[in-house]
């Protein structure tokens, strides 16, 4: 059931290899449409530009966080909150926003190019190549792993140049908890995973998936089959949207605007359905 209060917070959380410092230009528009922003970073992670410097000099607190850390601290914070808020979260941060809406929190979730949980087997050729440097190696488990400008380049910036992807990089990129990559991308092998969801959960706030046309590291057929898993299973409000020719970097590359209009407008009145356009 949504909350019959008229929304007045958002909660965006960010994905691997980005700081809450992402979230730069959508924190300003939604505020300028009256919400309250909140952009919570990880356990220990600093906010803005602070935070992204302190994590590649020393990134060692990012080392053995897991799923559930995360999970527990981003609950501990929406919880505290006065009303529900719209949670919305990008590429791992997606993930997160299903698994806090499948535990009963929030008005509404928009996941945005959203990791699988367990149960989603799509595992598209250029979603391994882009996590590859981290999942090859079984001693990346316990580490906080950097991402290089070309790997950058490939998994979030693809529609960029080298220079501009650079700039890009330069700004946000840190290391990645690889515990987190791990579970996520061994849960179909593994009982109990922290990112177990439950797709028939009627009880669930709406949620919305939305995918960029030319992801790398997470395509449309990853959420496409999110989607469908959930309208076939749960009678809770579930839509898509793919917006064609975006890359993984959908909310800071040209045009973010439109993703992040279409994101809170459907989050104020979700409708069920594929919305995207033919």
């Amino acid at each position: 059931m949504q909350p019959k209060e008229a929304a007045d917070t958002v909660v965006l959380i960010h994905g691997l290899w980005m700081t809450p410092l992402a979230w730069e230009h959508w924190v300003n528009r939604y505020a300028q449409r009256g919400l309250r922003v909140i952009t919570p970073g990880y356990p220990g992670v600093e906010p803005g530009m602070a935070g992204v410097e302190a994590l590649r000099r020393d990134p060692s607190l990012l080392a053995n966080l897991g799923v559930r850390e995360v999970f527990d601290h981003l609950a501990e914070i929406i919880s505290s909150l006065q009303t529900a808020p719209i949670i919305m979260g990008h590429s791992f941060g997606g993930t997160f926003v299903q698994l806090l809406v499948d535990a009963g929190y929030g008005r509404a979730g928009v996941s945005i190019d959203g990791a699988a949980v367990k149960g989603v087997k799509a595992l598209p050729f250029s979603e391994i190549k882009a996590t590859f440097p981290v999942l090859h190696n079984p001693a990346n488990l316990h580490r906080a792993v950097p991402i290089t400008e070309a790997e950058f380049h490939y998994a979030f910036t693809n529609n960029l140049s080298d220079e501009e992807s650079k700039k890009v990089y330069d700004r946000y990129a840190v290391p990645v908890p690889a515990r987190v990559l791990f579970q996520g991308g061994f849960a179909n092998f593994t009982p109990h995973a922290p990112t177990t969801y439950n797709f028939a959960n009627d009880d669930r706030a709406p949620l919305l998936f939305i995918a960029g046309g030319n992801d790398h590291i997470l395509p449309p057929v990853v959420q496409l089959e999110n989607y469908e898993k959930n309208t076939k299973h749960s009678t809770a409000i579930s839509a898509y949207r793919v917006f064609p020719g975006r890359s993984h970097f959908t909310c800071g590359e040209a045009g973010w605007e439109a993703v992040a209009d279409f994101a809170l407008n459907w989050a104020l009145e979700p409708v069920a359905g594929n919305l995207s356009e033919d």
